[in-house]
């Protein structure tokens, strides 16, 4: 069943509903040039550059845009413009390169070469920016993006402020602005999160810091608030006394990808829970905010971290399982086992793959277990958070001893993005046969048209000062406590026998066990 959209002739004004107080429905900033550290790396040349390319096609970027690369390699204005085309060729989801847009794009792409840590770049990038307000008009508005490794991010942010770029400049006309876009992962654990954001806090004040997720851009988790909000028919039953239990899963069927001296450090705790689980869970638990703006939504999300206690070292055990995987086949293609890929120690006992029960303690979900799995190597690539509703009081239709299906409310964030819901209906004929039917909503289906990509609107919100789908300290820490909780107690435990379970499964039997045991199963992918 497919779910159709009809476009009414008048639509709701803002002032018809006040959630929409603050919705910014101008799109276009003020002028400004974004400033991009790791300018020769691959988050800058498959994402970022990308989505300038695609915002200025769309005529979303302001008169005068202006983009400075900063990294290392020993580049120039030209070489690092060849490399741009170059990355938007490939990996832009608008392509061929359209001449006439990329004329004027690159006319304002300019590069500074220098160690993060020597001051002399930091001067030159001043001279620069300055020569940039001048040539294009960029009135001194400034969007700093941090696309380095993480080691790297203290340096920075002190060298910016030592050379007088925190601060918003000011002209005779305008109040300038600064900002700063900082990539995950925003810290190791808690107590190092905490350090970052005193570093980060002396050069800048928390509303010029954008942390950004870039799963928080995807168009199903912007919607999760206009479907639970601008909606009346499911925040009633959005509650302890109708949903039995929530899942949560984000499945990659790749490996690392090269990353090994990352990921091991890393793991996929703080790779994916501490980060994109974590928001997606506050979105979803979330009280209704006060209206739509970015304070007051976070102050939401920020409730729902502090009402999930950390686990102590027996909960660990109880209500955590983590696995590694080994040897086996993707798409029929044999593939090595976490400890063979490149760069990773051949005894490694990081975590791939992790499953979790937690628990939040309010008045709206208090009872209601929320299971996490996320993990490499497993059959498919998804993102998908389901809500699983308890059955009806009576069973009236249950005389033929099959237990009827629960019913299922699937938010689906990748690859497809949509919402699906499942329920009974009854099977044409002359007996009472129910059989489960879903009714579908795809955001392209319906709406005929692809969904921007998510760093395209993040990157846009950054420009205009909506920090909305961005994290603040508080979240960030809070997401932090309870996951440090977790790998404290994994410390002292010893660790599974890894590899525990076979690349292309779905991960270790005791994750199967951890929901088995409540009377549950996995939803079926």
């Amino acid at each position: 069943m497919t779910l159709t959209v009809n476009t009414p002739a008048t639509t709701q004004t803002p002032a018809m509903n006040p959630l929409r107080k603050g919705l910014r429905m101008e799109r276009t900033p003020q002028p400004c040039v974004m400033v991009i550290f790791g300018a020769t790396g691959d988050l800058t040349h498959r994402k970022l550059i990308p989505a300038l390319y695609n915002l200025a096609l769309e005529h979303l970027l302001p008169e005068g845009f202006s983009m400075v690369g900063f990294a290392r390699r020993p580049w120039d204005d030209k070489v690092f413009q060849e490399t741009a085309l170059e990355s938007v060729n490939k990996f832009s989801r608008r392509r061929p390169v359209q001449p006439s847009v990329w004329e004027q794009f690159v006319k304002g792409i300019r590069y500074v070469s220098s160690d993060f840590n020597n001051p002399e770049g930091y001067k030159k990038l001043a001279e620069t920016l300055d020569a940039i307000d001048k040539e294009r008009g960029t009135q001194g508005n400034r969007l700093f993006y941090l696309s380095t490794n993480p080691s790297d991010y203290e340096t920075i942010v002190e060298n910016l402020g030592q050379a007088g770029l925190a601060k918003p400049q000011s002209s005779s006309t305008t109040e300038a602005w600064t900002r700063i876009i900082v990539e995950k992962p925003f810290g190791h654990d808690l107590k190092t999160a905490q350090e970052l954001n005193d570093v980060i806090g002396r050069a800048f004040r928390e509303n010029q810091i954008y942390r950004i997720d870039h799963y928080l851009g995807k168009e199903t988790v912007q919607n999760l608030l206009v479907f639970r909000f601008a909606n009346g028919i499911f925040e009633p039953i959005w509650n302890r006394q109708y949903v039995d239990h929530i899942q949560m899963v984000v499945s990659e069927e790749l490996g690392v990808e090269g990353r090994g001296p990352y990921y091991d450090t890393s793991g996929t705790i703080r790779d994916m829970v501490q980060n994109h689980m974590m928001q997606l869970l506050s979105l979803v638990c979330m009280e209704p905010p006060i209206n739509y703006e970015a304070n007051a939504i976070r102050d939401e999300k920020t409730k729902v971290l502090r009402a999930i206690k950390p686990l102590d070292s027996d909960e660990v055990v109880e209500r955590t399982v983590r696995g590694q995987y080994g040897p086996g086949t993707i798409f029929g293609k044999p593939v090595p086992g976490y400890r063979q890929e490149e760069r990773v120690d051949p005894n490694s006992i990081t975590d791939t793959f992790v499953a979790m029960k937690l628990f939040i303690d309010n008045w709206r979900w208090a009872g209601v277990p929320i299971y996490l799995r996320t993990g490499k190597r497993l059959p498919k690539r998804t993102s998908e958070i389901s809500l699983q509703f308890k059955p009806a009081p009576q069973q009236l239709f249950g005389s033929s001893g099959v237990p009827l299906e629960p019913n299922v409310l699937v938010l689906q964030i990748q690859p497809n993005e949509g919402i699906s819901l499942k329920f009974g209906a009854k099977v044409p004929g002359q007996t009472m046969n129910i059989r489960p039917v879903t009714m579908d909503f795809r955001f392209g289906q319906s709406f005929g048209v692809a969904a921007a990509d998510a760093y395209e609107r993040l990157i846009l919100d950054a420009m205009l000062g909506d920090s909305t789908l961005f994290a603040r300290r508080d979240e960030v820490e809070q997401a932090w406590a309870i996951v440090t909780s977790i790998i404290d107690g994994w410390k002292l435990h010893m660790p599974p026998a890894f590899p525990n379970y076979e690349a292309g499964t779905w991960g270790p039997k005791e994750a199967d066990e951890l929901i088995e045991r409540d009377g549950r199963q996995w939803r079926r992918l």
